[in-house]
């Protein structure tokens, strides 16, 4: 008889309940590409207190509310306009958000809800590099894990070349240092 032994990681992914959360968002018309981003509700910054306090519970948070995470992050960047894309059928955008004016920018962020140890592969980062080729309407690609990116990745003769002004790869840590950041500012509509 063989014993598997658990970290206390692992056994938190698989013992602790997906957290159920409050609509995080408000949500505006549809576009074709998906439904705009109103406004960011107040539940989004009790998530990123609760993240900040237990970095465990962003295994608790299924794939979908990290999307709508990471929408309300744009938002909360000063993003002119935020799409959060249906649940299927993106063609490998999760969200869609763009700055308008001058030096306007349009960025695909597709996220990436993984566990610790299910690290982002290059084949998934080349994919969004296909995406980001075959539309010609942004400028550029982001790719957010609440994990990390495979070794060595970054290294890759067909990924580096991109790094960092059409590829931005945004790991775990980068991705809750932002969040923090974010949750500190002032809503978009307070600092005029």
């Amino acid at each position: 008889m063989s014993f598997l032994l658990l970290t206390s990681q692992e056994w938190a992914n698989e013992h602790l309940p997906e957290l159920t959360l409050k609509a995080i968002l408000e949500f505006g018309d549809k576009t074709n590409e998906g439904v705009l981003l109103r406004e960011v509700a107040l539940p989004w910054f009790d998530i990123v207190r609760l993240l900040q306090k237990d970095p465990l519970a962003v295994y608790q948070i299924g794939p979908r509310k990290w999307e709508e995470i990471i929408a309300g992050a744009y938002s909360r960047a000063g993003f002119d306009e935020v799409v959060l894309t249906p649940r299927s059928g993106d063609k490998g955008r999760d969200v869609i958000a763009t700055k308008h004016g001058i030096g306007s920018i349009r960025i695909f962020d597709q996220v990436k809800a993984y566990r610790p140890g299910h690290v982002v592969t290059a084949e998934e980062v080349r994919a969004m590099l296909g995406v980001i080729t075959g539309a010609q309407n942004v400028s550029k690609g982001v790719i957010t894990t609440t994990s990390t990116f495979a070794p060595r990745l970054q290294e890759d003769e067909f990924i580096r070349p991109y790094i960092p002004y059409r590829l931005e790869l945004k790991p775990r840590e980068i991705l809750f240092s932002w969040l923090d950041e974010l949750s500190k500012s002032k809503p978009n509509n307070e600092s005029k």
